[in-house]
């Protein structure tokens, strides 16, 4: 089954909360965006043992985990050296927030309660910020990306197309690109049509999460 990026490997989450309904509720919207939820955990060292044995993509982690926070599970995680993207579960209600500074591990928060869009669009964040994250740890970033026009570096796409990727990945709307690449708006919305048309995405949101799944970006 193709999952919601797009590809023939489907995302794969594990779920940390020691509430019992929570992942249940969780487990469901996430299967529904074709989201594989590999591994449950009601407790830290349960999930730190079954990381071992279970890599994932993202793990979302509740406030109900045997004793211990999200936050708590995050640094346990990142004190092992184990370097899985953590999405906070927070309260009903909560919106998608950023990741708070100075917590590694912590990629965003997202409502328990969210519906299976918002939970969608957080996983799609975390995936763009693990992808920005890794380029600028291994030094991947280039100085003059959207400088040449012609060059293709990657996946036949041109140095000022996977500039506007990285931007949309990063949220940025069709002016906000125009003004940081000193574009008319009109060249980034063609060059948006001719990214989603290679990628053979229909929208926006699957040719970011398409282009982070094939290290495009």
């Amino acid at each position: 089954m193709t999952g919601m990026n797009g590809s023939a490997r489907p995302l794969r989450v594990a779920l940390a909360d020691g509430r019992g309904p929570v992942r249940a509720g969780l487990r469901e919207r996430l299967e529904r965006l074709g989201v594989v939820v590999a591994l449950e955990a009601e407790e830290a060292q349960g999930l730190l043992d079954a990381l071992q044995l279970q890599p994932v993509d993202v793990v979302l982690a509740g406030t109900g985990l045997a004793g211990v926070d999200g936050r708590a599970a995050a640094r346990e995680l990142h004190a092992t050296g184990e370097h899985t993207p953590v999405l906070l579960l927070g309260g009903r209600d909560d919106p998608i927030r950023p990741p708070p500074a100075g917590e590694p591990q912590v990629y965003g928060m997202v409502a328990i309660d969210a519906t299976p869009e918002d939970l969608y669009q957080a996983l799609v964040h975390v995936l763009a910020l693990r992808a920005s994250r890794a380029q600028v740890a291994g030094g991947l970033a280039s100085p003059d990306h959207g400088n040449r026009d012609d060059a293709r570096p990657a996946g036949g796409f041109s140095a000022r197309e996977l500039a506007i990727l990285r931007l949309l990945a990063a949220g940025s709307s069709d002016q906000d690109i125009a003004r940081s690449l000193h574009l008319a708006e009109g060249t980034v919305k063609s060059s948006i049509a001719s990214i989603l048309d290679q990628l053979g995405s229909r929208d926006r949101t699957r040719a970011v999460l398409k282009a982070i799944n094939l290290r495009i970006i």
